[in-house]
């Protein structure tokens, strides 16, 4: 059995008996009996698209069977400590999941509902652009990402196991693609049944789920003790050894208990900006380099890219790109409005999507610190998504501009076909956004318009306004223990407490912070560090 890398042209890379040629010539032997695929990547830097495989092959017998992966926990012990765990997205489930192999049972709190029912509150925001505020977009089963494409592709590979996530995606229903792909997903159409699938086997593994949970307070032991619990909206009072705080970066409600409990927490840069949609022929065209009315062949997929630059000291980069996807309403309150993107497994919509956002650093918000303190990024999001909800006229109709209208400085006279269901109405883009974030934007645009040329044509459109790339606090946490240096029993996790950026880095995290609180409910020593550093900022 050998492991051998090739590269093959498109129309041969799908084909088992080409695999084994290819290996053969590379190995320098007469025949290969079986090749397995074990990764899979797509190099179109060139006209002639090839395609990279790495291949497990056997030379003179089959190569064994390989298992499919699967996930079973050990039953819980008499006794089993158990952590509360605040959030039921990717770090979140993880966290569950790992905490149930080590022998902790886990209670999730979700706001939202679970991943069927929620389905059907995103009718409303699409068809009368009225928020659920409790279940849409951001908040239910699975968290934001449910609903957001599944993208998987991480950098975070220092992070921990992400073979291990995928492994544990595959094994509740995900596409063994995923498995082997450079760059995977999911697709917002199957990625539900997945995080259903977790649900279901934290339950049978002893575990709780529990939706329509909304946590309101936090149980202490004195003023500023240890946390031991908390309070849900109805009354209840959940308690346990440990409290995970997985709650994403739209739990706005969250951060504000915080701040009134004086837990401490920092400031950190986020970014905002818009999402920029093109018809997605175009960026094939673009991407793989067609010409005329060439037609992207079968085997490529919808193409995708990613763009990035610094100007003057801030980040201005591509984020979420969705090829072949579609632009959704991502508000959680019914005064403003957010967009985001998703796609479907197959991404075949016409449309291709992408965040374009600058990053905004902490002194980037200080005009709102007088009134709002360590809150003050949440507001300066909060402004940003009311103008555009005004400036889109009602329900959650977005304000839109022409990428060439906007570099000119002018409205827009019409739009044009979009992705956005709830529709956009023209409006001047470059005077709602701070001159800081147009200024950049701008150049920004004309930097990647040489990189993907027409990129900042005619056939671009801006819609208004992508704000929840990331959270613009971090609940910090000491570096060995991962809980909170202040607040004895409280682990801050995931997107929400800074700590991740995506579904993989999410769930990464997840993995991490179980081990800690197993650790911790072990009764293992564990000296505070006296070195926590920071900028940090109560309210």
């Amino acid at each position: 059995m050998e492991t051998v890398d090739v590269i093959l042209p498109l129309e041969a890379s799908e084909d088992p008996e080409a695999w084994k040629r290819a290996a053969a010539r590379k190995l320098g032997v007469a025949g290969v009996v079986e090749a397995r695929l074990l990764k899979h990547s797509i190099d179109a830097r060139q006209r002639q698209v090839k395609v990279q495989l790495r291949l497990e092959v056997g030379i003179d017998e089959p190569l064994p069977a390989g298992d499919a992966p699967t996930w079973q926990a050990p039953s819980l012990p008499a006794g089993a400590p158990t952590v509360v765990i605040v959030g039921c997205g990717p770090a979140g489930m993880f966290a569950a999941l790992r905490c149930l192999e080590l022998g902790v049972k886990p209670v999730v709190l979700e706001r939202g509902k679970d991943a069927s029912a929620r389905r059907f509150d995103l009718a409303p925001i699409l068809r009368e652009g009225r928020v659920v505020e409790d279940s849409n977009y951001c908040f239910g089963e699975g968290g934001a990402g449910t609903f957001s494409d599944g993208k998987l592709y991480t950098r975070a590979t220092k992070r921990g196991p992400v073979r291990q996530v995928y492994e544990t995606l595959v094994a509740h229903g995900a596409p063994p693609r995923i498995l082997v792909d450079a760059h995977p997903h999911i697709g917002s159409n199957l990625l539900p049944k997945v995080v259903m699938a977790m649900r279901e086997s934290i339950r049978e593994a002893g575990g709780e789920v529990r939706f329509g949970a909304k946590v309101v307070g936090m149980l202490r032991s004195g003023e500023r003790g240890p946390v031991r619990g908390v309070v849900l909206a109805d009354g209840a009072e959940v308690v346990g050894d440990a409290v995970i705080l997985a709650t994403g970066h739209s739990a706005r409600d969250i951060y504000r208990l915080l701040a009134d409990e004086g837990v401490l927490m920092e400031p950190k840069s986020f970014a905002v900006g818009v999402r920029i949609e093109h018809p997605q022929p175009f960026i094939d065209r673009c991407q793989y380099h067609l010409r005329g009315d060439e037609q992207r062949p079968r085997l490529l997929p919808a193409a995708r890219y990613s763009l990035a630059t610094k100007i003057r000291g801030r980040g201005v980069h591509s984020f979420c790109m969705c090829p072949g996807g579609f632009v959704v309403p991502a508000a959680t309150e019914n005064d403003e409005v957010v967009v985001n993107g998703m796609s479907l497994s197959r991404r075949d919509s016409p449309f291709a999507n992408s965040g374009f956002v600058v990053t905004v650093e902490p002194e980037d918000v200080a005009g709102f610190e007088g009134e709002h303190g360590i809150l003050a990024g949440i507001a300066y999001q909060k402004a940003l998504e009311q103008l555009a909800k005004q400036a889109g006229g009602g329900g959650q109709v977005a304000p839109g501009q022409r990428v060439g209208d906007f570099l000119a400085g002018r409205r827009s006279d019409d739009l044009p076909e979009m992705s956005y269901f709830p529709g956009a109405r023209p409006a001047p883009l470059h005077e709602l956004l701070p001159e800081g974030i147009t200024s950049r934007m701008r150049e920004g645009l004309r930097l990647f318009d040489r990189r993907i040329r027409g990129y900042a044509g005619e056939t671009g459109l801006l819609l208004g306004f992508e704000t929840r790339t990331s959270s613009p606090l971090r609940v910090p946490r000491e570096k060995a223990s991962l809980e909170h240096p202040e607040v004895a029993g409280l682990f801050p996790c995931g997107e929400g407490a800074g700590y991740a950026g995506g579904i993989v880095s999410a769930a990464l995290d997840g993995l991490r912070v179980a081990e800690a609180v197993r650790a911790a409910c072990g009764g293992v020593t564990r000296r505070r560090s006296s070195s926590y550093g920071g900028q940090a900022s109560k309210k």
